[in-house]
């Protein structure tokens, strides 16, 4: 039996999951989390051997990967979570392999390599997630949105667990072939949760603005921390593209280089702008 369960949350996957599952399946079984696809997302899905579990979102706790650690009957010690667009190497899964195989870790980080415009980026700021974890250990931070998320996955939270957390250190490629329309698409979308979730973690409510503070803003990693005690000020997106562009080497990348660091500067701008629009005092 494998020690592995892969988790694909999705929605309208069906021209990245053919080769995620492909790249992965040698892992573990594959489970597609899928919420309401109007394409061949579950078609494309179930031919693959996976299995497929619907999900509806109420616009409130649980969103879609902790429902599924709640209310799927997991077999295996380990869950792995991975976008549709996240592919993995044979050599990314015998680190895994050998990694789970004798360790007092909970959980590890993993890191990615980017892709945009068809050019895989050597750097720039690079991301990485605590996306493999024993199952039981913890779960996505809990956000009460009560409806002011349109998002039905947690997409910024990050698993809160009980115990050490080790690293892997082969990337995982991640690179969504639909393109710049759905990328900036895409982080418009959540520019907008960012900028709701400040102020919330603010205490900018009604009249009230209060200081980063609570269970909430405690579970936050220090990057976290380190983003939202800042992400308002003027500074923050020119600051970002300088760490990204020149710190971080995305200058090697030539012209596509600039354009990532260039997108995600203005991606964070966007939230200084969406936090200022409701609160013109902010930043």
């Amino acid at each position: 039996m494998s020690e592995i369960t892969i988790v694909l949350p999705v929605k309208n996957e069906a021209g990245n999951l053919p080769r995620c599952i492909a790249a992965v399946s040698g892992l573990g079984q594959v489970v597609v989390v899928d919420s309401g696809s109007s394409d061949e997302t579950q078609a494309v899905a179930k031919a693959a051997g996976a299995e497929v579990l619907n999900f509806e979102w109420d616009g409130q706790f649980p969103k879609k990967r902790n429902w599924t650690l709640r209310n799927y009957n997991f077999k295996t010690e380990w869950v792995l979570f991975l976008d549709a667009d996240e592919f993995v190497s044979s050599e990314f899964i015998q680190e895994v392999q050998a990694a789970i195989a004798d360790t007092t870790h909970v959980g590890f980080w993993l890191d990615f390599s980017n892709h945009l415009m068809g050019q895989k980026l050597r750097g720039g700021d690079a991301f990485r997630k605590l996306a493999l974890f024993r199952v039981g250990a913890g779960e996505y931070e809990r956000i009460e949105e009560d409806n002011w998320s349109h998002l039905d996955m947690e997409v910024h939270e990050h698993p809160v667990l009980e115990g050490s957390i080790g690293e892997i250190y082969v990337r995982i490629e991640h690179n969504d072939f639909r393109g710049l329309k759905h990328y900036i698409a895409k982080h418009n979308e959540y520019s907008s949760w960012e900028a709701a979730r400040y102020l919330r973690l603010a205490g900018c409510e009604g009249e009230k603005v209060g200081r980063f503070e609570g269970k909430e803003w405690e579970n936050l990693t220090d990057r976290q921390k380190k983003k939202y005690r800042h992400i308002a000020k003027w500074w923050f997106a020119p600051a970002y593209f300088m760490v990204s562009y020149f710190l971080k080497k995305g200058f090697i990348d030539g012209a596509v280089g600039f354009h990532f660091s260039l997108l995600k500067a203005v991606y964070f701008y966007q939230i200084r702008l969406k936090i200022m629009e409701e609160r013109p005092t902010e930043g």
